[in-house]
């Protein structure tokens, strides 16, 4: 409760963005193989964010 207000940092934000493309790319994989490709690319690249930020 006390952190109900609190803000997410930066690192958090693309944590969270990066979790859910990896989920949404596990989905599509059964589905569809070139769209669940583009997701982990793009999910790639926000992983590159995150660690950038940690440096």
């Amino acid at each position: 409760m006390f952190g109900l207000f609190k803000k997410k940092s930066k690192k958090q934000i693309l944590e969270e963005k990066y979790k859910r493309l990896i989920e949404e790319a596990y989905r599509l994989s059964k589905i569809n193989r070139k769209a669940s490709d583009a997701k982990t690319a793009e999910a790639e690249e926000v992983l590159a964010q995150i660690e950038a930020k940690s440096k």
